[in-house]
This record gives structure tokens, C-alpha cells and sequence, in this order.
């Protein structure tokens, strides 16, 4: 039997059954072998989980997004659901095989008719500020949150009534509260926003003036003059 055959476990995750949350699992050795380690969310260095170097990857729910250095940094490689025995079966580089920090991907799917039917927009870890300008329409129906926290709106620009749409499937557009199937733009929820809090700044209190300096003293006035004798 080939020894990178999964475990009754393993492949009931794998096709999806009991798999709550995407997940990916490194070797440190070619084929699936070695000492390995299970990842559920992002990774600046796969050293801290005790592997000094990648060899192969099982991908059992995507995408993910790896790097071939420390801190999401250098060559980037699109890593979807499946098996990767070998460094040149996740990328093409003929100058690095390196692995070493990773993060999913966030990823939602518009539908235009219920039911994940009809025309389909797929979103990729990025804002849409336009659902026309990107070549779709304001009929949204159904839609396939994969991972990541999204936000649609009535209309472009990120305008009108908001809908919130966490990991999982939104049949139709009553799953999500909406009167009708209209979303027009789109934005991913990120870990932190870089406005200001608020919707407006409140200034600061102007301090009150300083206290005027006293005057200065007069001088004293000089001695009056005495007449000769």
C-alpha cells in the first residue's frame, strides 16, 4: 500500500464529513511523511509548530495562500483542496521550493438565482465596490460564504442596508433577512479597519489662555536735587 494512504479519520474530514473549519496539514517529508503539523488559521513560520522544512501538503479545505518565507513574505503559491506530495506540485519556481508561512484565503461566491444556480461571481480576499463594474448585476439570491466574515450592501459605494455573511450557505436571500435579491457592493471584514473610530473626530478642548505677565515695577524716582549754600 502507498504509505501516504490517509487514516479512517483523516479521510472522513477530508470528503467533508465532521470538517467544521478549513484546514491544512504539512509534512516534513516528500509523499506525506515525517513529523506533521495541522493548521487552522494563518502562519507567520511553520518552524514554531516543530517542522524545519515542508516536504509535502493536504489541503483538506481551501484556498489557502503559501509563501516561501517567514512572515507572508516572498514567492506566493495558491494552495486548493487536495494532496501535494511533492514541492513542485504546489509551484513552478525554479529558484525556491521553500515553505514557510501560510494563511487562508477568504472566499464568497455570489449566485444570481436561489439555490446556487444561475450566474456566479466568485470574491477573493478583496472589496468590490461595484458588482456591475466587475461584470455581474444587482441580482444576488443566493450566496456561499467559504470562509472569512463579508458584508453586502444594497448599493454600490458600500450604501443602504447592510447584510452580514459569516462562514456557510445562504440558500436564499430570506436567509439573510433581505427583501429582495439586490446586492450591489461588497467588502471583506478585516481584522482591523484603518479609519478613525467614529463617525466624526470630536476636537480637543482649547485650552484657555494663559494668565498676562504682571508689569514690571516702576523704577524709583531718583533723588530730588539740593541748592548750593
Amino acid at each position: 500500500p502507498q504509505p501516504w494512504l490517509l487514516t479512517g479519520m483523516e479521510k472522513d474530514r477530508f470528503n467533508g464529513r465532521g470538517m467544521n473549519q478549513h484546514l491544512v496539514v504539512l509534512f516534513e517529508f516528500e509523499n506525506f511523511q515525517g513529523r506533521k503539523a495541522e493548521f487552522s488559521a494563518e502562519c507567520k513560520d511553520v518552524s514554531e509548530k516543530g517542522l524545519e522544512k515542508v516536504g509535502s501538503v493536504l489541503v483538506e479545505s481551501g484556498p489557502w495562500v503559501g509563501y516561501d518565507r517567514q512572515g507572508f513574505a516572498g514567492e506566493q503559491f495558491v494552495l486548493e483542496k487536495g494532496e501535494y506530495p511533492r514541492w513542485d506540485t504546489w509551484t513552478n519556481s525554479q529558484y525556491s521550493y521553500s515553505f514557510w508561512s501560510m494563511r487562508p484565503l477568504k472566499v464568497l461566491h455570489l449566485f444570481e438565482s436561489p439555490g446556487f444556480t444561475g450566474k456566479k461571481m466568485e470574491i477573493v480576499d478583496d472589496d468590490v465596490p461595484s458588482l456591475w463594474g466587475h461584470g455581474f448585476q444587482d441580482r444576488v439570491a443566493s450566496v456561499k460564504a467559504l470562509n472569512g466574515t463579508w458584508v453586502g450592501y444594497m448599493y454600490p459605494g458600500y450604501r443602504g442596508r447592510q447584510y452580514v455573511f459569516e462562514r456557510g450557505d445562504f440558500k436564499h436571500w430570506n436567509d439573510w433577512d433581505s427583501p429582495a435579491p439586490q446586492i450591489q457592493s461588497v467588502r471583506r471584514v478585516r481584522d482591523m479597519q484603518w479609519h478613525k473610530r467614529g463617525c466624526f473626530t470630536i476636537p480637543a478642548p482649547t485650552p484657555d489662555p494663559a494668565p498676562a505677565p504682571a508689569p514690571a515695577p516702576e523704577p524709583p524716582a531718583p533723588p530730588a536735587a539740593t541748592g548750593a549754600s
